[in-house]
């Protein structure tokens, strides 16, 4: 069973509550930029996580500056950081790294690695949230056309998220979204994403095991150990997976973060088989023009748990996809990139009474480019947290405003 990925409220005060800091966190010995590291508001729910050039932004309400930030990275030791300590702008923070000595593992570690794989999925209920909540998360989805980008789309959206011990599906609420898109670079062939935040929500693997890991499925994988490391100073198994060479269904390879001594998935990097175009062109591709062949070269995932008072829940995820465009009258193709992120800033325990509304949930078939406008105020997150945009969307957005300033003018 295939992830189902598809290709082709709240009022803001009108003073800031909130100080925003933004900055880069880094690795002490090497002042490498750390991607995807998590910073969360010490005692609360409050996080947000580093781009991908390692650059953070958050808001933190005035009445818990008292409070640290907490550090996080896979492989590092955890940092708190008085938020007193920190400045608007330009903060660096740094990481060491976390040495696992032999001495530390114990000799009563799981040896087989499907064994430990099928524990971890059966300790589900046990390890993850059995509360439903609701979260408030940032989603932003970018196409580009080589390096240049052509769609960015960007939504907060809070998401019921049903216990992971109940087979119901989540649902999502769009509550604000923005977009913009220059088709005059896309070739005429106008690429969009189907399915908006549920491309992410569903890569959550302990949630929706089915679409990877089913029992149907699991005997068609090789599991192996690769290495150890750590994360919040808990010894993590890193466990190799590929589809087994008779197996003919294209299926996923990658990596799971396993925490050793309490059977939990902490995180997850794979990607899709897909070394057969036609097959792969089935599976992403859902409409195009007769004389173009559109098939994706690759499809690969992320997702990451955080963990409050010893219960693990969402934190993170992404879809990153690329295609090749092929015009029967053209020498060359285009090459085109597809990527979708969801970062949850915050959550909070609900009745069972709070799940929206059937006509308040967006359509899993949404196509957020489609629906989202905006760009031109400065100010639209207000105090929400948002991850933080890399420079190049950063450029983009900057030219959005300058073109609808213009045009605002031109229109007095």
């Amino acid at each position: 069973m295939m992830l189902p990925l598809e290709t082709m409220a709240f009022q803001q005060n009108a003073s800031a509550d909130y100080n925003e800091y933004s900055g880069e966190v880094k690795e002490a010995s090497s002042n490498k930029s750390l991607v995807f590291a998590t910073l969360t508001v010490e005692g609360t729910n409050i996080s947000t996580i580093t781009n991908t050039e390692g650059n953070f932004l958050l808001k933190v309400p005035k009445d818990l500056t008292d409070k640290n930030v907490v550090v996080s990275f896979l492989g590092y030791k955890t940092k708190m950081v008085p938020i007193s300590s920190l400045q608007p702008e330009k903060n660096e923070i740094s990481l060491e790294v976390s040495v696992t000595q032999l001495s530390e593992i114990n000799i009563n570690a799981p040896k087989d690695a499907l064994a430990l794989v099928r524990e971890t999925l059966k300790n589900r209920d046990d390890n993850y949230f059995k509360d439903p909540s609701l979260m408030t998360a940032f989603y932003r989805e970018t196409i580009k056309r080589r390096r240049r980008n052509v769609s960015l789309a960007e939504a907060v959206v809070n998401i019921y998220k049903t216990p992971y011990d109940i087979g119901r599906d989540d649902a999502v609420e769009l509550y604000k979204a923005r977009k913009s898109t220059d088709y005059s670079k896309l070739d005429t062939v106008a690429l969009k994403l189907q399915g908006g935040p549920y491309n992410t929500l569903y890569v959550d693997l302990m949630k929706y095991p089915e679409y990877i890991f089913s029992e149907e499925t699991l005997p068609n994988y090789k599991f192996a150990f690769d290495r150890s490391t750590t994360t919040n100073d808990r010894l993590i198994y890193v466990i190799r997976f590929d589809q087994r060479e008779n197996v003919l269904e294209p299926l996923y390879s990658g990596e799971l973060y396993i925490d050793v001594e309490n059977k939990v998935l902490t995180g997850a990097i794979f990607s899709l088989n897909i070394t057969d175009e036609d097959l792969a062109a089935d599976l992403f591709v859902r409409r195009k023009p007769a004389k173009v062949d559109v098939w994706p070269t690759e499809v690969s995932y992320r997702v990451d748990y955080r963990e409050k008072d010893g219960k693990w829940y969402y934190g993170y995820s992404s879809v990153f996809m690329e295609f090749k465009v092929d015009w029967e009258d053209k020498w060359f193709n285009s090459q085109y990139s597809m990527t979708a992120e969801m970062a949850i800033t915050d959550w909070e325990s609900v009745s069972k009474t709070e799940r929206p509304k059937y006509r308040q949930r967006i359509r899993k078939s949404i196509i957020l480019s489609d629906e989202a406008s905006g760009f031109s105020d400065p100010d639209f997150w207000g105090e929400y947290n948002i991850i933080e945009p890399e420079k190049s969307i950063e450029s983009a957005i900057r030219k959005i405003q300058r073109q609808l300033r213009r045009a605002e003018r031109n229109s007095d």
